[in-house]
């Protein structure tokens, strides 16, 4: 029985050869970078500003993502500190020209909460 898709990405993107290694299948960094980019999608919405990545963990890539796939990234907060946010996400990749998906990576990324001066602020504060 397959594993069910999580409900909706944060972000999609399509692997371009742009983005391949020499084996013809995408470089872990690029996916690495999409994964950032979704979890810095929910922290900003959560947190209601900037949230850079400060930390990066716990990554596995199960599958390659070939060049064409339409990859999903599915990111949810799994922590909140006073100014932090844990956000796991999940890499799922869908074969160009088929149904057919499977698992690729997870991995998890912290973030802060910036205020407009820069400096670290309260997740649940104003952006000041």
């Amino acid at each position: 029985m397959a594993e069910p898709l999580p409900a909706t990405p944060a972000i999609r993107a399509t692997a371009m050869a742009a983005d391949a290694n020499p084996y013809g299948t995408a470089f872990v960094g690029w996916l690495m970078g999409q994964m950032a980019l979704a979890a810095g999608s929910v922290a900003s919405q959560r947190c209601r500003g900037r949230a850079p990545v400060v930390a990066a963990d716990g990554f596995s890539f199960s599958a390659p993502v070939q060049i064409g796939d339409e990859v999903s990234f599915y990111a949810a907060i799994t922590a909140t500190g006073r100014t932090s946010m844990t956000v796991a996400v999940d890499v799922w990749r869908r074969e160009r020209h088929g149904d057919g998906t499977e698992r690729a990576a997870t991995g998890n990324f912290t973030l802060v909460a910036m205020g407009a001066d820069g400096s670290p602020r309260a997740v649940d504060g104003p952006y000041i």
